[in-house]
């Protein structure tokens, strides 16, 4: 597949109770893969130089040509810019690759980001053929669409709210996310799928009984959580003492739970959890998903039980239990609407890999001398809808 252009909504509640979580509508345009080794590459075999030629000034490489699309330029310095959120973002999470490793995988996601940016450029020029024009009003549309989807459905605010709780302003989100992009290339895509997504009963229930186990849930809770961190901001600060006051914070916090006060107004204003933006919902999750102690503290109580303070190395835990779910089977009538959305969502992005293809067969790609890039690995998945 040519590129990653669109993926849909993940969950806006992180899957441990102290990730944090964005409600994510990831808009990339290269393939983010989890880090692993390439292939050893070969040393190129040395080209003699032409004499009898003087030596042309030396070009800055931020302003190189990495390719010409169509008669424009993509530098290296716009690769760089393409490639440093994703960089930042491994950065932050801790990242760890193995030295000898890190630049082959930094290789790597240039050659994504290159072949993302090759299919920008062709889709821009389409879309601006074609007039398609994007205002805030639409994007504002989408964002509220967006938010009802998510699990439990949410107002745009408390959208807004669940994003900056991650420290990333709205408007730093929103473009990021190239709302203006995707909607774009929805519009543009619309009369490559009509009439050629409809799915039937009966594929419906072919795929049902070829993949009967996704259909099985697991026993679930629904829980919500206060969550007091330990203050590390002051790097001459005693982190067993900035332990001992997070604890005792969050066993007052859990005197005032018992005390009858209000357990969602109490994690909205002093939970260090994304979740305090919905009162410390955390949702239905299952075993497996959350650290073990917390997970065994949740699953052993009953609804609105409330936990003791539980210690996990993301900090001290005030837990409720607000819903349960035993094990069960989802039948296929059940499913059939899930099913046939899920269906539809392939036919795009196959449709859309298709025609991505054949703009990039039509297209005047010219790298320069010797910086033909290999294959880059990717993916295409169809937007959201």
């Amino acid at each position: 597949s040519e590129t990653d252009i669109t993926a849909g909504v993940d969950k806006a509640v992180e899957a441990e109770p102290a990730a944090e979580a964005e409600a994510v509508e990831v808009v990339v345009v290269e393939a983010e893969p989890e880090p692993e080794p390439a292939a050893p590459v070969e040393p190129e075999p040395a080209v003699e130089p032409e004499a009898a030629k003087p030596e042309a000034p030396a070009e800055p490489a931020g302003d190189a040509v990495a390719v010409t699309v169509n008669g424009v330029d993509i530098t290296e310095k716009d690769i760089d810019e393409k490639m440093q959120p994703q960089l930042e973002r491994m950065a932050q999470q801790g990242s760890k690759i193995p030295p000898q490793f890190l630049e082959q995988y930094k290789q790597q996601l240039k050659g994504q980001a290159l072949e993302g940016m090759i299919v920008e450029q062709l889709l821009d020029e389409k879309i601006k053929q074609a007039g398609i024009e994007i205002t805030e009003e639409d994007i504002a549309a989408h964002i509220k669409k967006m938010a009802a989807q998510q699990q439990p459905p949410l107002e745009p605010e408390d959208l807004k709210a669940l994003i900056e709780a991650t420290g990333k302003t709205f408007e730093e989100w929103k473009e990021q996310m190239q709302f203006g992009r995707r909607l774009s290339f929805e519009r543009l895509m619309e009369s490559q799928w009509a009439g050629k997504i409809s799915v039937t009963e009966e594929e419906a229930q072919q795929f049902y009984s070829a993949n009967t186990k996704t259909f099985e849930s697991p026993e679930q809770v629904q829980a919500s959580h206060i969550l007091i961190k330990p203050d590390d901001t002051d790097p001459n600060t005693d982190p067993n003492q900035a332990k001992a006051d997070a604890k005792a914070k969050a066993e007052d916090l859990l005197k005032q739970v018992r005390g009858e006060a209000d357990f969602a107004q109490l994690a909205s204003e002093n939970s260090g959890c994304p979740s305090a933006a919905q009162g410390g919902d955390l949702g239905f999750f299952g075993k497996g998903q959350m650290v073990p102690a917390f997970e065994q503290a949740a699953f052993a109580m009953e609804i609105d039980q409330v936990s003791d303070v539980v210690e996990t190395r993301f900090g001290y835990h005030i837990i409720k239990v607000t819903g349960r779910k035993a094990a069960s089977v989802t039948t296929f009538e059940q499913a059939k609407e899930d099913i046939i959305k899920q269906l539809e969502l392939k036919k795009r992005g196959e449709i859309a890999q298709q025609y991505i293809t054949s703009l990039k067969a039509e297209a005047e790609i010219v790298y320069p001398a010797g910086k033909e890039p290999p294959a880059a690995r990717s993916i295409i998945t169809p937007p959201a809808r």
